[in-house]
């Protein structure tokens, strides 16, 4: 999927947050998430990391899940946005690093976001979760 015109602000908000969430639940692959973060013009792909750097904050990342987030991620853990989230605590920089890392960027930020957010789906929002993210309903997979 590319940038279209068309988008404002808060539609391309909303359409960042549900493919993060269908990735840390398991209803879209990492790999089909960067295939739609990598078709984004740099501007978007720097807002994206910001926001998805913002989830992370509020699920409450810790640098043990950003470890276990690079081992998903398939990023080397000497990468720089490795390194950043492993930290404790973790440093959100990732929009300043350069163009050529954003990818790298996102894989590791998604994937230790999901760790976070499926540990406190599992304890803090079990059974009684009103958050409208937490509950998806099953999509089908897109690039």
């Amino acid at each position: 999927m590319t940038e279209t015109s068309g988008y404002d602000g808060r539609t391309f908000r909303r359409e960042t947050e549900r493919v993060v969430n269908e990735i840390a639940q398991g209803l879209r692959t990492l790999d089909a998430g960067v295939g739609w973060f990598s078709g984004l013009a740099p501007t978007r792909q720097r807002e994206v990391l910001q926001e998805v750097a913002g989830y992370a904050t509020q699920a409450r990342i810790t640098a043990a899940d950003g470890r276990a987030g690079v081992t998903q991620s398939g990023v080397k853990p000497t990468a720089n946005p490795s390194v950043m989230i492993c930290t404790d605590p973790p440093r959100y920089g990732f929009a300043d690093l350069p163009a050529a890392e954003h990818v790298k960027a996102f894989r590791v930020l998604v994937s230790a976001f999901a760790i976070a957010d499926t540990r406190r789906r599992e304890t803090y929002c079990e059974g009684a979760c009103v958050h409208a993210w937490h509950n998806l309903p099953a999509a089908t997979e897109q690039p």
